[in-house]
């Protein structure tokens, strides 16, 4: 599991080759098998494809410029009567969302929607209105998924800090 964490990196750039449907499923199942607040269960996912939505979405914030060029994108939603951890169990999908595209072979990157503006607004009013979400949910994040026509080092050993570390208190 250390390699693919090592391997995840935040991917802004995409080439154009489709992500087939059984990646996209097995990241969407990797997303399921997160854990949630007492089990609730209450993520919503939609899986947008169209180029002119895509572009929209990208949109949503100053640093969502880059969604219009993935093949992909997820974006990630909690239906709120469903269950009470909203950022949290969102951001757990999200996560695994990152970590199974990485496994894939494919690439991603967070792209924060709720507390977010961009020149509409609200990003996730925003969202919301473009993607059909209703009032009951709310929208996390959006996570393109491609190819990376990046690549990025991977992260290293260096980067653990002992320091950061505390035994029993801090």
């Amino acid at each position: 599991m250390l390699e693919v964490i090592r391997k995840r990196r935040s991917i802004r750039s995409y080439l154009a080759d489709d992500v087939e449907e059984e990646k996209l499923k097995g990241i969407l199942k990797a997303a399921m098998f997160s854990p949630s607040s007492r089990g609730g269960r209450a993520w919503e996912f939609i899986v947008v494809r169209n180029k002119a939505t895509k572009s929209a979405l990208s949109e949503a914030t100053p640093y969502a410029f880059f969604v219009k060029d993935a093949p992909a994108a997820i974006v990630v939603c909690y239906d709120i009567d469903s269950g009470r951890r909203f950022k949290e169990d969102a951001s757990i999908c999200a996560e695994h969302i990152h970590l199974e595209a990485v496994n894939q072979g494919l690439g991603s990157c967070f792209v924060q929607v709720a507390d977010a503006e961009g020149s509409h607004g609200s990003a996730e009013e925003y969202v919301k209105g473009l993607l059909g979400v209703p009032d009951r949910c709310r929208v996390q994040c959006i996570m393109p998924i491609g190819y990376p026509a990046e690549e990025l080092p991977e992260h290293s050993d260096s980067e653990f800090d002992e320091a950061k570390i505390h035994c029993e208190k801090f």
